[in-house]
């Protein structure tokens, strides 16, 4: 059964982001009030807020956390054009900030032109890299070279999209059969211009990024986007926050280990579902890929899962208060058929 708690966030407007560390155990939140808010749970299980600091200048879109391995470092990113990384420094003077943490700016990302939609760390085995995506179209990877010195950032790549973006994910796989790869997202509001996700692929050989896929079938604004964690698979798995939920399956086809090509890939529709009845604006796996997380304009968390056959359905859906929706059908669409959402929700096994 899943146990929810309300959280006293204390922002002063809408609240557009809410990150999980690594560990599941601290989580970062950003407002339009132009702050962040970094809570910490107790061995109570409650949250407490244990650091809050204005950031920028205008709405803060997202805020991501960096692996462990790279200290506490955060990224946000923002309406005023700008993404900043954020490292918390343990206080060691003798003064009253001794052993109070506090979180310090390290640098100031400005190289786009309009607002920085959406910000993400590369995976770790790749090192400490940053990307980002604005509403001009331009995916950015900047690398720290230093991972012990955050204030240097290089810009390593420019990808232009030639569409508005909204979201980003890297594919987190780190075997060497798979190149590291970006999925693009775009809100562009022109629904006669197909393929609002775009693959982006890196090749050895020209040492630069390609488009290696573009979902011809995604024509509605993309809000989220996010690859599955990767625990071995030879294929893809990509969760799409659309006017509904939908999961590709991306399955590389073989080629020529010389060739400067971007590989090619068969597409697939695992699952399509319009449950929400309106826009949905987050899409999240969990650490397994088993389980999938979605929540949407009509104030529902709803979580998907797929049995042995692979056909994904409901198992759970969660009021914004917590609550859970009783006597409601879950219309999941496809080859799924249609079930109560509530039994679904009674058979429902977490994660």
């Amino acid at each position: 059964m899943f146990v929810a708690r309300s959280i006293a966030a204390d922002h002063k407007d809408l609240i557009h982001d809410v990150s999980y560390d690594f560990h599941g155990r601290r989580m970062a939140t950003c407002s339009s009030d132009q702050s962040i808010k970094v809570w910490d749970k107790g061995d109570n299980g409650e949250w407490n807020c244990t650091a809050s600091w204005k950031t920028h200048s205008g709405s803060v879109w997202r805020v991501t956390w960096a692996h462990p391995e790279f200290g506490q470092v955060l990224a946000s990113c923002s309406f005023d054009r700008t993404a900043i990384v954020w490292e918390e420094i343990v206080g060691e003077s003798n003064d009253k900030q001794r052993g109070q943490s506090h979180w310090i700016k390290r640098t100031t990302l400005v190289d786009s032109r309009t607002s920085v939609t959406d910000v993400k760390f590369a995976p770790k085995h790749m090192g400490l890299m940053l990307t980002t995506c604005s509403a001009d179209g331009v995916v950015r990877i900047y690398e720290a070279p230093d991972v012990m010195n955050l204030s240097q950032w290089s810009l390593q790549h420019e990808i232009s999209s030639k569409l508005s973006c909204s979201c980003i994910s890297w594919n987190p796989s780190s075997s060497r059969a798979h190149a590291p790869m970006i999925a693009v997202g775009s809100d562009d509001s022109n629904v006669t211009y197909g393929g609002k996700v775009q693959i982006y692929e890196y090749n050895d050989v020209t040492r630069k990024y390609a488009k290696a896929e573009t979902l011809m079938t995604v024509t509605d604004a993309v809000h989220d986007i996010e690859f599955a964690p990767n625990l071995g698979r030879s294929f893809h798995v990509l969760a799409i926050a659309t006017k509904d939920v939908r999961i590709f399956k991306l399955v590389p086809l073989r080629k020529d280990s010389s060739s400067s090509a971007p590989t090619k890939f068969e597409v697939q529709v695992l699952a399509q579902f319009d449950s929400h009845n309106s826009q949905v604006w987050r899409v999240s796996w969990n650490i397994t890929s088993t389980l999938l997380a979605s929540s949407g304009d009509d104030g529902c968390v709803r979580l998907w899962k797929a049995n042995y056959m692979d056909n994904w359905k409901c198992t759970g859906v969660l009021k914004g208060d917590g609550s859970p929706v009783s006597g409601q059908p879950g219309s999941l669409s496809g080859s799924l058929g249609s079930a109560s959402a509530q039994s679904a929700l009674n058979g429902a096994t977490g994660r």
